[in-house]
């Protein structure tokens, strides 16, 4: 038999508050001492609740700051007054931790848990700086997922190299990818209040869909990802998210398991195809088939079934076909690039900068003048959203260009016709197979394309 001194927690997730209760309801415990109320319990109802199944065991609980102990027969009374105190003290403390964080969202500053932060550490002051070791991780996601792997295939290939997640765990899953590949910190941006307390007693968080205000701080930190390629993700993101195909615009789900996945398309209907394995009579082979054909049947498309090998042949031979007009492809990928350069029109994300800083320090001299404050601030969301369209832009031609310098160097680099098929070839070069009864149509990313006969 013994006694136990109980030091802090709510009595919700709290396994050793838990583990001493039963002990005592087992008759392990004689008393239990406590620093005060507010330490034992976060609200009335479970501060009595605990206290009355101890009591019918004859097990007092002593508070220490207030002085009670609860088989005292003044106790109670006095326990639930001092219980509904120490509740209203829980909840006015809530509201002043969250009036801080409100303030240094507002000037900027963000609080994050490091701990479990891959890329990122916190230095003497408290400022998140780069972990190189872990950023080289960070960087190898983005790279791979740009490179048309799935969200699993990454994590598979992260398990495999003994990688852990920020929060130190060998399993890595799709959602923690996807977290990591949406993490405006990564590009030195932070997003502040994305979620907030709704219950002070149960600590409960959600996401801020609104209710509460939030705030984007810009270039807050080292960034680990540039900011254009963290564009080309979340574009690509969204494009396999949206993945549609044929007449009636069905949605499909994006696989990368094969090269050709989500990238074979029919030309009479405009569905994809999919890789069948066929089994005749216990011989097998690989076809690629319109999807409206296998579901629906012929009756819908006629389109026939491509033999995987002739498709990969024909493929390389497309690829061949643009090394043997070197010469041609590269003055048509000169003109492409300027075509991407002449589309760079509009205001210089510079000037838009200035101007919001400019803007940014009028608002604070206006700020108890209703309506010069109103139309500043009006023309701040006009500009950030000008400025967020731009940066799109900007990303969406600085993807083009890497696409056809990629193909550039691919022109320059191999000197000699490919001879295998290369999985990874195709997926570095090629966006799109249209599938016709005498040829397919192979464009590649750089904005070229090529015909070659069956």
């Amino acid at each position: 038999m013994r006694n136990l001194s109980l030091a802090y927690g709510n009595t919700k997730k709290r396994e050793e508050f838990n583990r001493m209760i039963d002990e005592a309801m087992a008759g392990k415990i004689d008393m239990i001492v406590t620093k005060s109320i507010s330490r034992f319990a976060r609200n009335t109802l479970d501060c009595l609740k605990y206290i009355r199944q101890l009591k019918e065991k004859n097990i007092p609980v002593y508070f220490e700051k207030e002085n009670i102990n609860t088989m005292d027969a003044k106790g109670e009374v006095l326990l639930t007054i001092m219980a509904s105190l120490a509740q209203q003290e829980s909840q006015s403390l809530s509201q002043n931790v969250k009036l801080g964080f409100q303030y240094r969202y507002q000037q900027g500053q963000m609080t994050v848990n490091h701990n479990r932060f891959l890329g990122y550490t916190k230095d003497d002051k408290g400022q998140l700086v780069v972990e190189p070791k872990e950023a080289e991780v960070v960087k190898r996601i983005f790279r791979e997922y740009l490179e048309g792997a799935s969200l699993q295939q990454i994590a598979r290939g992260l398990e495999a190299d003994g990688i852990l997640t920020g929060a130190g765990k060998t399993k890595w899953r799709a959602e923690t990818l996807q977290k990591i590949l949406k993490n405006e910190k990564y590009i030195g941006d932070a997003l502040l209040q994305k979620t907030y307390t709704v219950d002070f007693l149960e600590k409960k968080r959600v996401p801020n869909n609104g209710l509460v205000s939030q705030y984007y701080v810009e270039n807050s930190h080292e960034a680990i990802i540039p900011r254009d390629l963290y564009m080309q993700v979340q574009e690509e993101m969204v494009r396999r998210a949206n993945l549609h195909s044929g007449q009636n615009r069905k949605k499909r789900v994006y696989s990368s398991k094969y090269a050709l996945s989500s990238m074979v398309y029919c030309s009479k209907c405009g569905e994809i195809y999919r890789r069948v394995v066929w089994n005749n009579k216990g011989k097998k082979s690989v076809v690629w088939r319109c999807c409206t054909r296998m579901e629906n049947g012929p009756g819908a498309c006629n389109a026939d079934a491509i033999h995987e090998s002739e498709l990969q042949n024909l493929t390389v031979r497309a690829i061949n076909m643009t090394l043997a007009k070197k010469d041609v492809m590269n003055e048509t990928l000169q003109k492409n690039v300027e075509a991407v350069l002449t589309g760079a029109d509009g205001v210089p994300l510079s000037e838009i900068d200035s101007r919001l800083e400019e803007l940014q320090k009028e608002l604070l001299k206006v700020a108890n003048s209703k309506g010069n404050y109103d139309a500043i601030a009006d023309e701040i969301y006009r500009l950030r959203e000008v400025r967020q369209n731009a940066l799109v832009e900007n990303a969406e031609r600085e993807g083009m260009k890497k696409r056809i310098s990629e193909m550039q160097q691919f022109l320059s680099e191999q000197t000699q016709e490919v001879t295998e098929y290369d999985e990874q070839l195709v997926r570095r070069l090629i966006e799109k197979i249209t599938v016709y009864d005498e040829w397919v149509t192979v464009e590649f990313k750089s904005g070229t394309s090529v015909k070659v006969r069956r």
